[in-house]
């Protein structure tokens, strides 16, 4: 398999890019930096050996390596994401690597005793004596989904130089803006021409998915009426109180702090207010589709009883749907599950079979006609100052890329393929 020290150099120059994406640009992709990443992987494409490698006008990458078998085989994709969270800023990243990791703290940033601790991050305890790599305290590291992208290009590498691996034709894609929701966006499933992918954006070495959330956002405007605080009586409505009452009236329990598994919540993630006006910000999610469209209707009974109460309209909901459960695309043809199970305990790695709880790029592909179950890439902590990825899980990860490649070019029937 690709040697350690390749893997590494190869991560760093990806995560040393900065490419975080914003939610509130209309462009795709939605910050012109991630034009410096994207540029940067068509071309190395070409030179590992890749051909049809092309880079739309939106950033989207996608390359092709030719089957080296002559019977006809499944064509089949792999894809990943360029861009960072920008929950947490992407600039200047300086990685930390951790040699023969000892199972103690780790000093993230002396100067501002930022610790990374198995105390708190009980998953470090996973990967004693393997090598990590950080961040500074100071940024997040990338591995969401930089970690996929060095996977999935070193996969290739590896099959190109060594050809007596047989395999089918197999599609790359990378992505711009999976961390605002528009990753899917503009990916051109027909130009793709695969019958199935799978994304490389998971955590923990093991994970396969082929389940996550309903989701979607609900914005609520609340309407007050402002005058003098010395004359309010009778006259001044107060939006922030009316917003309270809102709040308070959604369930306690149901959020993500004290939910788990499939439970869905509704997560009240922005809030902004004056006596005039409150807008508070909702993200709904669900795995359980009555349960999500459930969800949606309390979101929006809840205004329609305030608006009862107050004789008038001081409360306005306005929601929309962002991506659907994939399980119910990905169950008519749960042999791509299995091939990705098998090649996962081919590399001496044992499977783990769970939701997400949240979504992929592979949820909008499915639904766009590309069935795409979400695969490890090793990372843990996304989208913080405590992200760290071992890089052995990485090594793993383009193990199991080749193994898929391969049971894909042998005999399908074991996997009872349905259609």
């Amino acid at each position: 398999m690709i040697e350690k020290q390749h893997i590494i150099d190869r991560f760093i120059s990806y995560i040393t890019i900065d490419t975080e994406s914003d939610p509130n640009s209309d462009t795709t992709p939605s910050t012109k930096k991630q034009w410096d990443l994207a540029n940067k992987l068509a071309e190395e494409l070409k030179q590992i050996g890749m051909e049809d490698v092309t880079i739309d006008e939106n950033a989207y990458i996608m390359a092709t390596l030719p089957s080296n078998v002559s019977h006809s085989v499944p064509v089949i994709g792999f894809v990943s994401h360029f861009d960072t969270s920008p929950d947490f800023t992407g600039a200047n990243v300086k990685p930390q690597i951790i040699e023969n990791y000892n199972g103690k703290d780790i000093v993230l940033n002396k100067e501002q005793n930022i610790i990374l601790s198995p105390d708190y991050f009980e998953d470090l305890l996973l990967y004693k004596g393997q090598t990590l790599i950080t961040t500074d305290g100071t940024t997040l590291l990338g591995a969401d989904d930089k970690a996929g992208i060095t996977e999935i290009v070193s996969a290739m590498e590896y099959l190109i130089n060594h050809p007596e691996i047989k395999h089918g034709k197999i599609r790359v894609g990378f992505t711009p803006d999976e961390e605002i929701g528009r990753g899917a966006h503009k990916f051109d499933v027909k130009k793709f021409g695969a019958e199935w992918a799978y994304t490389m954006d998971g955590s923990q070495v093991g994970e396969l998915e082929y389940e996550n959330f309903n989701a979607a956002g609900a914005v609520v405007t609340v309407k007050g009426k402002i005058v003098h605080p010395g004359y309010a009586k009778g006259k001044m409505v107060n939006s922030m109180y009316i917003a309270t009452d809102y709040i308070n009236s959604l369930p306690r329990l149901e959020t993500p702090e004290h939910t788990e598994g499939r439970e869905g919540f509704f997560h009240l993630h922005n809030i902004h207010g004056t006596v005039d006006e409150t807008k508070i910000q909702y993200i709904i999610r669900d795995h359980n589709k009555k349960h999500f469209e459930a969800r949606k209707e309390m979101v929006q009974k809840l205004a329609d009883d305030l608006n009862d109460q107050f004789e008038m309209e001081v409360v306005n909901v306005e929601i929309k749907d962002q991506y659907y459960n994939m399980r119910e695309k990905i169950e008519p043809v749960m042999h791509i599950v299995e091939i990705a199970k098998q090649a996962m305990e081919q590399a001496g790695i044992e499977p783990i079979i769970k939701p997400i709880r949240g979504g992929t790029d592979g949820s909008q592909l499915s639904f766009m006609g590309l069935p795409c179950p979400n695969i490890f890439a090793g990372g843990h902590n996304f989208h913080g100052r405590y992200e760290y990825v071992p890089v052995e899980s990485m090594q793993k990860a383009v193990e199991v890329i080749v193994n898929i490649a391969q049971l894909t070019a042998q005999d399908l029937s074991q996997f009872k393929m349905e259609k």
